[in-house]
Formats: C-alpha cells, structure tokens, sequence
C-alpha cells in the first residue's frame, strides 16, 4: 500500500506528541532553563565562548595559543564541568539525545535497503551490496 506525504507528516507529528511528554525531554527543559536563570553558570558559559573565539583568531592569524592561555581555558572549562546545574545540562542532554538516536535508530530499521543486511549494532557496512557481477 502506497503512502503519502502527509500520511507520514501526520504520524511524525504524533511521534513528536508523544517525545515531548517523555521525561527526559522534560528533564532536558528543566535543566536548560536552571542553566540559563543562573548568572553564574552564564558568565562561565559566556568566558569560555569568548576565550574560545579570541584564541581562534589568534591562532587565524598565525600566533600560537601560549600555555598561560591554555591553561587558563582548561581551568575555566574545569569550573564549567563542575557547576551542578551545567553539570544536570550535560546529563540532561546526554539522555535526551540518547532518546532521540534510538526513535531515529527505530525509523530506520525498516528502510535498510540491503538484502541480508547486517543484524543491529553492527558491522555490514551498510548500503546495498552488488552481487553477481562480472559473471
């Protein structure tokens, strides 16, 4: 049986219905949102983008990035990873976009293309195989 477009639109849209109410997208939002409502967590945020684009551009025009430089984004990029609620981001995200891989991972499965595909989790290195030819 032949499916439309919209016949997919409209079960995507269902799909989408139905990750926004799991708890991890809720987890996600909340802790974006604690993240963002803390000036603290902002200015490290903030720094660390600045130092990063300073020291790109410096590296652009041919300087290298000295060790005081170095060492002071590793310690800054030290504060960020220990502050709880970017800390609660990162997890937060990391289970979010674990969901989201296995919904895609899902979707996928049916549409492999290949004869005698490789089982999941591994190794036939994808896409179709040509067989047969030169015979």
């Amino acid at each position: 049986m032949a499916v439309d477009t919209q016949q997919i639109i409209d079960e995507a849209t269902k799909l989408g219905e139905l990750v926004a109410q799991h708890p991890a997208v809720a987890r996600y939002k909340e802790a974006r949102r604690s993240v963002e409502n803390d000036s603290d967590a902002n200015h490290l945020m903030a720094e660390f983008d600045r130092q990063i684009e300073s020291l790109a551009r410096q590296q652009a025009s041919g300087m290298p990035v000295t060790d005081a430089q170095q060492q002071s984004l590793e310690s800054l990029q030290n504060k960020i990873v220990s502050h709880i609620k970017i800390k609660a981001l990162n997890m937060a995200q990391v289970e979010f976009i674990d969901l989201l891989r296995k919904i895609t991972q899902t979707i996928q499965k049916p549409l492999n293309l290949a004869e005698g595909a490789a089982a999941p989790g591994g190794g036939g290195g994808g896409g179709p195989r040509l067989t047969g030819l030169g015979r």
